[in-house]
């Protein structure tokens, strides 16, 4: 099971240019009801449709329906930030600081044993939690074509 960080939704748009072809034959390998999301990533790109939709409207608006298909494909399938995922993440500030919102994501993933799939393992990095990252994985074609 895995959750995906916000650069993984993101990069699967369709229609957003210069998609990385690692990232989508990856996200097409897996069984849909194993893709979540973290409450912390709908924060993440609710923000930014906000930030667009006022900045460049037809370009926020395009977003929005995206966003608004995500919601609904993933109504499910996304993770709450409770209680006991706080605790779990203050644990992970003592000693370190991580960025808020990645710890917050690494405790969701950490609270349901799951994956988190990113671009972004440095940021990651030092907390326990498993990590993958889809560009850099071998291509799934040519691992099937083996």
């Amino acid at each position: 099971m895995f959750v995906l960080d916000t650069n993984v939704i993101s990069e699967l748009r369709q229609g957003k240019p210069n998609q990385s072809p690692n990232v989508r034959a990856w996200a097409e390998y897996q069984a849909i009801n194993h893709l979540f999301l973290s409450s912390i990533t709908i924060l993440e790109l609710e923000k930014g449709v906000r930030i667009l939709e006022k900045k460049t409207p037809p370009h926020g608006a395009t977003l929005r329906i995206w966003l608004n298909e995500i919601y609904s494909a993933f109504s499910d399938r996304i993770l709450p930030f409770t209680e006991h995922t706080a605790m779990i993440c203050a644990a992970l500030h003592i000693p370190n600081t991580y960025s808020k919102r990645d710890a917050m994501i690494a405790s969701t993933a950490i609270e349901h044993r799951f994956t988190v799939v990113t671009r972004n393992i440095p940021d990651f990095l030092n907390i326990n939690v498993k990590l993958l990252n889809p560009w850099l994985e071998e291509s799934i074609e040519s691992k099937l074509e083996s």
